[in-house]
């Protein structure tokens, strides 16, 4: 298995994904079940090197030049798994990384599972990408969640990271117990601040067999619904791209596990992504009309194209055409054209009358 990020236009980045599970994870977050995230129960370190192998087979098709390809490990916290495993599992996928086959190692962790040692530790490997678990810059919100450390611990531990040469990735989360739109601003904005190189945004899903699911059922914690989720998403994705931070992922990836199934409630849709996307898309144009200085009686009957980035025409459109949809109603449009251009880049839009 590999699935592919885009950091740069001009390289492909492709990941071959080893989990492990809750292995050196101090807590049980409130909202933390990586057996259904992962569909992993069952973590055997002698089988990483067959899993790798197999992946690599896949990738034969794929131009390595222009291709980075990482050994991820993921799930549980890397930097606080019984030493000896971390040991054999840094060196087998270093053989891959010395014989060429690969190009680094990256692996996530928690904020108190960084420190000058283990830094040391992972320099001494090709270790380049350092995911970490933030969820959150609020102590209020992370006290709720009984994450286990303070904001403070995550930001020292942003800052050694990046200080140590490392690509940091910060993940963090929306609709968190006790958080609201104001926090999760703050957080994505002092990311920003810290340096992150890239970053991930999570809306909170309620999973069966957690401490959040009981939550739930005793009426503590309000879930959010798909649209909320999508909104708060949205907000937090704009903060990223004002600052030219690459957003790798938006909501949990969609896999045969974690489906419905495990979903009791919350921000789970298995195109979250592009739904948050399309939404921003949607603010975008929503402007762009409006910033054509024209009222509703002079656009009303009209016909417009929208130019946008190569390959965006869905986004722009939106899901089942929402946004075309929502757009002509708002300012009674007779129809809108959508054509991407290599000249406008990024979640820049252009509008024109099709006159």
């Amino acid at each position: 298995m590999i699935y592919s990020e885009d950091y740069r236009a001009d390289v492909k980045h492709v990941n071959i994904p080893i989990f492990i599970p809750h292995l050196g994870c101090p807590n049980n977050c409130v909202f933390c079940n990586q057996h259904n995230i992962s569909g992993v129960t069952h973590f055997d370190p002698n089988a990483v090197e067959s899993q790798i192998a197999a992946a690599l087979s896949s990738t034969d098709s794929i131009d390595k030049k222009n291709t980075e390809i990482e050994i991820a490990f993921f799930g549980g916290s890397f930097t606080g798994i019984n030493r000896d495993n971390m040991f054999y599992l840094l060196n087998t996928a270093q053989k891959y990384i010395d014989s060429g086959d690969a190009d680094s190692i990256r692996l996530s962790t928690r904020p108190d599972y960084i420190d000058d040692d283990i830094l040391h530790i992972l320099s001494c490997f090709a270790v380049k990408t350092i995911e970490l678990g933030i969820q959150s810059l609020s102590d209020d919100v992370l006290s709720a969640c009984k994450r286990g450390h303070t904001a403070a611990c995550a930001e020292k531990a942003c800052l050694d990271i990046l200080e140590a040469g490392f690509t940091l990735v910060g993940q963090m989360m929306v609709g968190l117990p006790r958080s609201e739109s104001a926090e999760e601003i703050y957080t994505a904005r002092r990311l920003c601040s810290l340096g992150v190189n890239a970053a991930r945004i999570y809306p909170a899903v309620v999973l069966y067999d957690t401490e959040l699911y009981h939550m739930t059922k005793r009426g503590l914690y309000k879930p959010l619904s798909i649209d909320q989720a999508v909104q708060r998403s949205c907000d937090i994705l704009e903060v990223f791209i004002g600052e030219n931070i690459p957003v790798i992922r938006i909501g949990l990836c969609a896999s045969d596990n974690l489906d419905r199934d495990s979903v009791y409630a919350g921000g789970y849709h298995p195109a979250m992504g592009e739904l948050t996307i399309s939404a921003l898309y949607l603010k975008y144009i929503y402007q762009a009309f409006s910033s054509l200085n024209l009222n509703k009686e002079d656009l009303s009957g009209g016909d417009y194209i929208i130019y946008c980035p190569r390959g965006a025409v869905s986004k722009v459109t939106g899901q089942n055409k929402r946004n075309i949809k929502h757009i002509k109603s708002e300012f009674n449009i007779n129809n809108i054209k959508i054509i991407e251009t290599d000249t406008i880049e990024g979640y820049n839009i252009k509008i024109a009358s099709a006159i």
